[in-house]
């Protein structure tokens, strides 16, 4: 299975972490379809940790909490495909995940056997209690190689933090998408922390492993499993999503799609930002500026060109600009570059050699997409 564009879905994590049951999946399977997340692409509904009893059977096999999820695993699967979604559940490589409940380690083929027959499409692999005597690639082929043995198309997203580094030998065992941070926290300090490590390591991400950044906080406002001091203010969550959009990271919504509030639905439904996530040339920016500014430039598929600028700082910022000449265009007034505003479609301008941006307000992102044009 080849991911061609970076997978779109929601994780129960974020918001509820071991607080989830099988209405909560089911209702929000059921608003996932009814809100538009399935039309704009969101498909898997992933149930993080604490799904299972605390310890195995009598026969070492995992076994769902019965008060959580009476049915069972595959009657929640099978209600999702109903939905037309996809679903994923979740495991680590240490004999316990980071929530203390049965890892895989050591039940690779058993536990890849169980997901495969529970109607699983997508597992998210953790690194708690890994074995420090073991290297973590070792860990990661293994379960890679019992879910290929199941014959599922299972998609392996591995959630090592970037330890070991992991942009070394993650394509070499099979990895579908790989976590390469600690986890995000419903901060603006969180999310600027996470894109001031790897923004400039995209260039090892594309279709069949892409680099996760972790999951989204848009519209949590402090609620929930991941803290953050009151969460971020609005514009904090625009930049958030816009920058994972410009980087292709994976889109999972972390927050309860139940009751988010209409802004940001419209913001985790934009066609526009998600189409530049979906992009079918999957290619990452080039990073112009970094630090409390940072300024990107993407090639996106129709010849066509992405341009960001972010302010991390605390207040508005003034008359910066975008130095074309810096990406290789030339400044001889041939040719233009024709930008229109990714927020509201309105004609931005057309620029020879330097975009002008007046004002860009504290955690705001401005984006701008066009095409090149002769102007002689």
């Amino acid at each position: 299975m080849v991911l061609n564009t970076p997978p779109m879905g929601w994780n129960t994590w974020n918001t509820f972490g071991e607080n989830i049951n099988e209405q909560l999946i089911m209702e929000t399977a059921d608003m996932i379809v009814e809100k538009g997340y399935k039309d704009a692409g969101y498909e898997y509904v992933v149930i993080d940790d604490c799904w299972s009893m605390r310890k195995r059977d009598e026969n070492g096999q995992l076994v769902a909490d019965p008060v959580k999820f009476p049915h069972g695993m595959k009657y929640v699967a099978d209600y999702i495909h109903s939905k037309g979604l996809k679903f994923g559940m979740y495991s680590c490589c240490g004999p316990l995940t980071c929530a203390g409940y049965p890892g895989s380690l050591d039940h690779e083929l058993d536990d890849a056997l169980f997901f495969a027959e529970n109607g699983v499409d997508y597992l998210k692999y953790d690194w708690c209690y890994h074995p420090m005597t073991l290297e973590g690639w070792t860990l990661y082929n293994r379960m890679k190689m019992a879910l290929a043995a199941t014959g599922r198309d299972i998609v392996f997203s591995v959630c090592n933090w970037g330890d070991e580094d992991t942009h070394s030998w993650i394509r070499k065992v099979g990895g579908d998408l790989y976590r390469s941070t600690g986890d995000i926290f419903d901060s603006f300090r969180s999310i600027k922390d996470i894109i001031d490590k790897e923004v400039e390591r995209f260039n090892q991400s594309g279709p069949s492993c892409y680099n996760d950044i972790d999951m989204l906080v848009c519209g949590m406002y402090g609620k929930g499993n991941v803290g953050g001091d009151g969460g971020c203010d609005t514009l904090g969550y625009e930049t958030h999503f816009k920058l994972w959009c410009m980087l292709s990271a994976p889109l999972m919504i972390g927050g309860d799609i139940r009751n988010l509030d209409e802004r940001m639905e419209k913001l985790l439904m934009n066609k526009e930002l998600i189409r530049i996530n979906q992009d079918p040339e999957q290619r990452p920016p080039i990073v112009m500026e970094k630090g409390q500014v940072l300024k990107l430039f993407r090639h996106v598929s129709g010849g066509e060109y992405v341009l960001s600028m972010t302010n991390f700082t605390d207040s508005p910022a003034e008359y910066k600009i975008f130095n074309l000449p810096d990406v290789g265009f030339p400044g001889y007034g041939e040719w233009g570059l024709e930008l229109y505003d990714v927020d509201t479609g309105e004609y931005f301008g057309t620029f020879t050699t330097d975009v002008w941006v007046k004002r860009v307000e504290a955690h705001e992102t401005k984006m701008y997409r066009g095409k090149v044009v002769k102007l002689r």
